[in-house]
C-alpha cells in the first residue's frame, strides 16, 4: 500500500510524524480523490437532471455513473438499488422512517444488536416511541459474540424488521450476518445490515448476503465527507413511501395531490452531492487498483499484529480478545487499576498517535463492559506495522507518566 498517495500521512502532530489510527471515525483521502474534488469544481459544476446545458449533462452522466460504480462494488442486482444520502446515520434514519410508516404498528417489535452504534438504536427508539411499538436486544456472549440462540428466540409473528451492524465499531468483531439473515428470512422479515464498519474492511456482497437493506458511508471508505447509500431490494423500495420531499422525488405535484419519481430518485429529494458521488466514484476505484481481496488480507493481518502487540504489555486488556476482527481494537490499561481512556488519548496524541477514547457512539454496549470507555485503535489500507510499533512504544511510555 503506497502511503505516498495519502498527503495528510506526511504532515507533522507536535513535531512528530503522524500515526493516524482513527480510522473507524474517518479515514483519510488519497490524492486522486482530492484531485477529483478540484476537477469537479472546475470544470463540470452544475445542477444534476435538470437541465439540458453542457455542463448538467457530464454532471449528470458522472453522478449515476458513480451510481453504477457503488452497485458493482456493493454487488447489488440494478443501480436503481442505490439511494445517496448523507451517510449511514442519515440512511438508516430514511429506512426508519419510510419503513415505519409502511409496515410498522402498534405492538409490532424491531430488534436490534448490544453491538449497535447509537444511529442503529435511536432512529429505531424515536420509530418505536412513533408507533407504540417495542424495541428488542440480542444479548452478547461475553463480550465476544452475539448470542444466536437467543436472536432465534426473539423473533416471533409481531417483528418486522432486524437490523444489525456487520462489524462492531467498539469491539471490532464481525457478527454472523449470512446465518442471522437466514433466520430472519425463515420467518419472512427483511434486515438490515449496518454496514460502516465493514464495507470498506470486507468483501461485502449484498446479493451474496440477501440482505434487504444496507448502509454505508463515503467518508470511511476513503470518500468525501456528508454522502452515504442506502441499498434497497428494489421489490422493498417500491413498497415503501418518501421520507422527505421536495424537488427530484415528485413526477407530478398538484394541489390536490403529488405522484412520485421511480427508483431511485423517489428517495432523493433536492440537489444530490453529485460532487460527492463523483469523488466517491474515484475512491471505490482506487481501492479497487489496489485490489479488495489484497487490502482484506493485509489488514487482517495488521490488526492480528495489533492485538498481539496489545496483549504484550502488562495490565492490558484487549476486548473481544482472540476473535475475528475487521481492523478495530478496543483496550483498556485496567491493571492495577484503571487509567481512564480520555487520559491514555490525549498522551498518545502528544506522541503523534492518533487513536479514539471514550464510548464511541456505543453507550449501551460500554456500560455493559462496565468501563468509562474504551482506547480503539483503527486501522486502515494505508496502516503500516510501524504505525502500530510506534503506539505500542507510545502506549507504553504513556502509561509510565500516568503510574
Amino acid at each position: 500500500m503506497n502511503r505516498a498517495d495519502f498527503p495528510i500521512l506526511s504532515e507533522q502532530v507536535h513535531h512528530q510524524k503522524l500515526v493516524y489510527l482513527d480510522n473507524a471515525a474517518t479515514t483519510q483521502k488519497p490524492q486522486v480523490v482530492l484531485d477529483a474534488i478540484t476537477d469537479a469544481y472546475t470544470h463540470w459544476n452544475a445542477n444534476i437532471h435538470r437541465g439540458v446545458h453542457h455542463l448538467s449533462q457530464v454532471a449528470t452522466a458522472k453522478h449515476e455513473r458513480a451510481r453504477e460504480q457503488v452497485a458493482a462494488f456493493l454487488g447489488a442486482k440494478q443501480a436503481k438499488e442505490i439511494i445517496f444520502t448523507k451517510g449511514t446515520t442519515d440512511s438508516i434514519n430514511m429506512l426508519a422512517f419510510a419503513f415505519g410508516e409502511a409496515m410498522v404498528h402498534e405492538g409490532d417489535e424491531i430488534v436490534v444488536s448490544a453491538c449497535e452504534h447509537h444511529s442503529n438504536i435511536v432512529p429505531w427508539q424515536m420509530l418505536c416511541q412513533r408507533k407504540k411499538a417495542v424495541l428488542k436486544v440480542i444479548p452478547l456472549i461475553g463480550d465476544k459474540q452475539l448470542d444466536l440462540a437467543a436472536y432465534s428466540a426473539l423473533l416471533s409473528d409481531k417483528t418486522k424488521l432486524v437490523s444489525i451492524a456487520q462489524v462492531s465499531n467498539v469491539l471490532g468483531i464481525i457478527a454472523p450476518v449470512k446465518q442471522m439473515i437466514d433466520i430472519a428470512h425463515h420467518r419472512h422479515i427483511p434486515v438490515l445490515v449496518d454496514g460502516a464498519q465493514s464495507a470498506a474492511h470486507l468483501m461485502v456482497n449484498v446479493q451474496e448476503l440477501d440482505c434487504d437493506f444496507f448502509a454505508c458511508s463515503a467518508h470511511k471508505m476513503y470518500g468525501p465527507t456528508g454522502l452515504g447509500v442506502l441499498y434497497g431490494k428494489a421489490e422493498w423500495l417500491e413498497q415503501l413511501p418518501p421520507a422527505e420531499g421536495g424537488g427530484e422525488m415528485i413526477e407530478h405535484v398538484r394541489w390536490e395531490n403529488t405522484t412520485y419519481n421511480t427508483l431511485p430518485y423517489k428517495f432523493e429529494a433536492g440537489t444530490p452531492n453529485f460532487i460527492g458521488s463523483y469523488v466517491f466514484g474515484k475512491a471505490l476505484e482506487y481501492m479497487e487498483s489496489i485490489g479488495r481481496e489484497k487490502i482484506v488480507a493485509y489488514e487482517s493481518e495488521l490488526t492480528r499484529y495489533l492485538e498481539e502487540q496489545l496483549l504484550g504489555i502488562d495490565g492490558i486488556q484487549v476486548y473481544a480478545q482472540g476473535e475475528e476482527k475487521a481492523g478495530v481494537v478496543s483496550f483498556n490499561r485496567v491493571v492495577p487499576t484503571l487509567i481512564h481512556p480520555f487520559d491514555l488519548g490525549t498522551l498518545l496524541d502528544q506522541q503523534g498517535v492518533a487513536v479514539r477514547t471514550g464510548h464511541h457512539c456505543a453507550e449501551p454496549l460500554i456500560d455493559y463492559l462496565g468501563v468509562p470507555g474504551t482506547v480503539r485503535a483503527s486501522i486502515g489500507l494505508y496502516t503500516e506495522k510501524e504505525d502500530i510499533d510506534r503506539l505500542i512504544a507510545a502506549l507504553k511510555r504513556a502509561i509510565m507518566m500516568l503510574g
